[in-house]
């Protein structure tokens, strides 16, 4: 222990400190420290010695940072082990390229790894707070968007609980997303401010600095080697989130990526002279990387800027891979490059990380000198793809010219595995060589906008290529890859989603995990989630329908004081909580939500009270960011929000019906609505939506689902049982005869569909004009018409599907023991299971716990 003072903590200047307590408790280091009182020390010590405040401050913004410095203490201790630990047993690792990662709240989530969660909180007592106080300081760091990355941090902490070798890469976006403000208007939006201080989380490795080249020329030499050079070389800088397992002594790095330009950069003459914005002409564009997630890509610079993004990512991640190798191999003399497979697992999460094919090959053949076959053997058995997504929109497809002006060298690349793999189809396949055209990589069938087709270089280039849910990748093999499944069957795998079980039910519910714990008489539940099936020998136990419904009840009034808070909207806990919360997409269909819930609205206001009086009262409750040009995501998001206002001011019915959009939502958030659901809808066209796995969340907290099936809504469902789960709407191999019936003008409308459309027609929700929101569910065909995504078509069923929920919601008993089925159901779904079979059938690496 290092003690480097005995002196007492200032007097807090607030009102929740002035006994003085955080006055008594001594600021010493003691970095290891388990104990609350000797973290109430350690907390103290940072309060005064590591400062990021004016002295004399003990509020609780600074008590948390103060908070979160002593967590840090521990886990760097834990992290350099774990990292000398790998260092010296050298086992193969895995590096998972990922372009979002949506962390959430670390300070809880840390604390609650290491098994403190209730010494912080009694160390806090003794300095006059209160840890929930505390946590609520912490924002989400802004790294992400949706399911994918929270997918890929749920992951994270998979990789680290289960002891296995492996990092995270992403970048440090400064201004995420957006922040999501709602006014009169709809959505706004505006920076997310995450970093306006710092984050107490990361670690900046002033050692671990790449340069990352675009545009540029190629040379050749006259031996024929090439090499790019020129351009323009900003620099990769590393900045560490530690990654803690749970119950282990691993921990492991979440890696981001920072860009910045080094001082010979900047242009002092230039400035001198006046010219300020280029003397600083590279600076700002280091600043333009990492900036924002997702930048629109409308116009060219918005489109290099994305392409930047995803190339800065790959380039500074591979470069740190292939040093890391090397640094291992030091004083090896007899290592070679076709070890680097035995002892490398590249992961593409999607199609954002794919230029780590072409960039890997450069690598290699230009800066290792390798030939071109033993590249591409190292590269094909390093690299594996990831696909999340059907859509055609998300299967993401550069222009070519746009690709030779960043990144020339890799397009002589691509040219080069697309120039081989086609002469490969003519000679082997040889019947598919009609197929061609839609299996190449370069697609120039439209010869004014040429194309590079990233989702075909994955697959050309993987050693193995997953979906994310069995019917996911069924139609993958089927359909949007059937050629590539053909001559590749080997090459294809499923790998269902999970959610971590830490974050998803044990910290966010404790009151419930609590429940799970004493029924079950283990905690083993929270690492090995197919425990969770022994409540089913509980189902119908009185007790324990008395003890879940309390701590459901719990949940719900926690939630409704939040949703009072944000919206100034007061709620019924006895109500029925429906809740929707995901991406503003239409398809994912939050347009059939709210027109199920006008159709539910003009119904009530026909009825008289006492029929009203035998309807089941409900809270029908959204959340989601449409993207910031996605207009009819905005329409919709603006609409939910017409219609709360008119509806929750009702007072004939708003007894009966809430309706509130949640703003700005995000993991933190996620925390409270998804253990205060009672409903959840996942509602998407099915075949569109790749896996979801919000929908794994409310399920393992006790949510009953009414959905499509359409993801892993089909896994849930046979592992709770058909009669637990509220389904409805056209199944994925009828949508496509369904959309061409529509084409042909087969389609006729359900009456309630057109009643509650001619409802907000009547400008029964305000004077907004939703003709243009409208029109897209209207017509046979047509850009922005037709109804793709078949809210009409599924209309009627959704209508009956949720008139099932309310008579369901009206038996108690039977709704409980559904409750509960649900969460016995939900052992699949744990990252844990589905880490374990990334690590066993794709990375085939091993666990290397610390000792």
């Amino acid at each position: 222990m290092v003690v480097y003072s005995s002196g007492s903590m200032p007097m807090a200047h607030n009102k929740e400190t002035t006994d003085g307590s955080a006055a008594k408790v001594p600021a010493i280091a003691q970095p290891l420290a388990e104990k609350p009182s000797d973290i109430a020390s350690n907390i103290a010590f940072h309060a005064r010695y590591s400062p990021h405040f004016s002295p004399l401050k003990f509020d609780p913004e600074q008590a948390y940072y103060a908070t979160a410095d002593s967590v840090r203490d521990l886990l760097i201790h834990r992290w350099n082990e774990t990292f000398l630990h790998f260092h010296k047993v050298d086992p193969k690792q895995t590096y998972y390229l990922s372009m979002e990662y949506l962390q959430g709240r670390a300070l809880t989530n840390a604390i609650g790894n290491l098994g403190l969660s209730g010494a912080y909180a009694d160390a806090l007592k003794k300095l006059g707070y209160e840890l929930e106080e505390i946590a609520e300081k912490e924002k989400d760091a802004a790294l992400g968007n949706g399911g994918l990355g929270r997918l890929a941090s749920c992951f994270l902490d998979s990789m680290a609980t289960l002891n296995l070798p492996a990092w995270g890469y992403g970048l440090r976006y400064r201004y995420g997303l957006f922040k999501q403000l709602i006014s009169k208007e709809g959505q706004e939006e505006v920076a997310e401010d995450w970093l306006e201080k710092f984050s107490p989380w990361e670690v900046v490795r002033h050692d671990i600095l790449y340069p990352v080249r675009f545009f540029g020329h190629v040379e050749v030499s006259p031996t024929g080697s090439r090499k790019w050079v020129g351009g323009e070389v900003i620099q990769a800088l590393a900045y560490d989130v530690p990654i803690p397992g749970y119950n282990t002594k691993n921990t492991i790095s979440l890696r981001l990526w920072e860009a910045k330009s080094s001082a010979k950069d900047f242009n002092l003459f230039e400035f001198n002279e006046g010219k300020y914005e280029s003397a600083s002409q590279l600076h700002s564009k280091a600043q333009q990387i990492c900036a924002v997630l997702y930048p629109g890509d409308a116009t060219e610079d918005g489109k290099i800027l994305r392409l930047k993004q995803q190339f800065f990512l790959c380039s500074a991640s591979l470069q740190d891979i292939i040093m890391r190798f090397k640094e291992r191999r030091e004083g090896n003399m007899a290592w070679n490059w076709s070890d680097f497979p035995s002892k490398v697992a590249v992961q593409l999460n999607d199609t954002h990380p794919t230029l780590a094919i072409p960039e890997l090959m450069r690598l290699l053949m230009d800066g290792e000198e390798l030939g071109w076959d033993e590249a591409w053997d190292v590269t094909t058995r390093t690299v594996a793809y990831t696909n999340h997504t059907v859509l055609p929109e998300a299967l993401e497809k550069w222009p070519q010219a746009v690709m030779y002006k960043l990144l020339p060298r890799h397009m002589e690349i691509i040219e080069e595995i697309d120039k081989r793999f086609m002469a490969m189809i003519r000679s082997t396949f040889s019947s598919m060589e009609s197929k061609l055209s839609d299996m190449q990589i370069l697609d120039s069938s439209n010869p004014q906008k040429p194309v590079v087709r990233m989702a075909n270089l994955c697959v050309v280039s993987s050693h193995k290529v997953n979906g994310v849910a069995e019917l996911h990748s069924d139609i993958l093999k089927a359909d949007l890859f059937a050629n590539y499944f053909s001559i590749w069957p080997a090459k294809f795998q499923n790998k269902t989603n999970g959610v971590t079980p830490r974050r998803w039910i044990k910290f966010c519910s404790p009151e419930l995990s609590d429940i799970i714990t004493k029924w079950l008489k283990t905690d083993g539940w929270i690492t090995n989630l197919d425990l969770l099936s022994g409540l089913r020998q509980f189902a119908d136990n009185d007790k324990l329908h008395a003890e879940w419904a309390s701590a459901k009840m719990a949940n719900k009034h926690r939630l409704a004081q939040y949703v009072l808070h944000v919206t100034g909207v007061s709620i019924d806990p006895n109500s029925l909580f429906d809740i929707q919360i995901k991406r503003i997409h239409e398809y994912k269909r939050q347009l059939l939500n709210i027109l199920g819930t006008v159709y539910r609205y003009k119904k009530l206001k026909e009825m008289s009270i006492e029929e009203r009086k035998k309807t089941t009262p409900r809270t029908v409750m959204l959340g989601g960011k449409a993207f910031a040009t996605y207009t009819n995501a905005k329409r919709i998001v603006k609409l939910v929000n017409d219609v709360g206002s008119v509806v929750n001011n009702d007072p004939e019915i708003n007894n009966y019906l809430k309706v509130i959009f949640i703003p700005n939502y995000n993991v933190s958030v996620a925390e409270l609505l998804i253990p205060g659901s009672e409903l959840s809808q996942h509602i998407s066209t099915a075949g569109m939506e790749a896996s979801g796995t919000s929908n794994m969340k409310f399920s393992l907290n006790g949510c009953l689902i009414i959905g499509t099936l359409d993801g892993a809504n089909v896994e849930i469902r046979q592992e709770i049982g058909e009669d637990n789960f509220f389904l409805f709407g056209a199944k994925a191999d009828e949508v496509a005869k369904l959309r061409k019936d529509r084409e042909n003008g087969l389609f006729k409308p359900d009456p309630r569909f057109e009643e509650a459309k001619q409802f907000i027609r009547s400008g029964a929700f305000g004077s907004y004009d939703y003709t243009a929101l409208l029109d897209s569910l209207e017509g046979n065909s047509g850009y922005g018409r037709a109804d793709y995504f078949l809210v009409g078509y599924d209309f009627p069923s959704y209508i009956e599907a949720q008139s099932r929920v309310d008579e369901a919601y009206k038996d108690r008993k039977r709704w409980l023991k559904m409750s509960i089925l649900s969460t016995a159901g939900s052992g699949k779904f744990s990252s844990d299971r589905t880490i374990s079979q990334y690590a066993n059938e794709i990375w085939d690496i091993k666990a290397c716990p610390v000792p």
